[in-house]
């Protein structure tokens, strides 16, 4: 992130651009999710932890999923605050995040109301923030050129 831009406005027009280090969409804040299971309400004003392990190494549809709040509740949170930074909002309820930190380091994941999902299935090295940002800017769909 830091040898391509803090932040530009440049790519899809409705996606609003890539944030500067550390921002927040306005969309964060005021995000209200239809499929967050957790007894405690997101907060979008709390400050995220990029320090900290980002809880997630497959996707994961809670919305589907059997919940239970003892087990699912804090990776639930951890999935929005923990091991990432975001990079943009996409068609609401989504946010891009690039892993920062565990063995998903250097990918995309798109956060979204009842899921989260690395930008690609594929493991390859390709497939991380190069790849992803490199198809945003150029417009080519958010699942690799079609």
């Amino acid at each position: 992130m830091a040898e391509i831009s803090n932040g530009t406005d440049e790519g899809p027009t409705d996606e609003g651009g890539l944030l500067p280090l550390g921002a927040k969409p306005g969309s964060w804040v005021s995000w209200k999710a239809d499929c967050w299971l957790s007894p405690q309400p997101f907060d979008g004003t709390a400050v995220r932890r990029p320090d900290r392990p980002f809880p997630l190494t497959e996707e994961w549809e809670w919305e589907y999923d059997y919940y239970d709040n003892a087990i699912h509740s804090s990776p639930l949170h951890g999935i929005y605050q923990h091991g990432s930074v975001l990079l943009g909002s996409g068609q609401p309820p989504g946010f891009w995040t690039l892993v920062v930190t565990g063995p998903q380091r250097g990918r995309v994941w798109w956060l979204r109301d009842g899921c989260a999902t690395p930008y690609s299935p594929s493991e390859q090295p390709e497939d991380g923030f190069l790849h992803w940002v490199r198809d945003w800017h150029l417009g080519q769909g958010w699942w690799g050129p079609e």
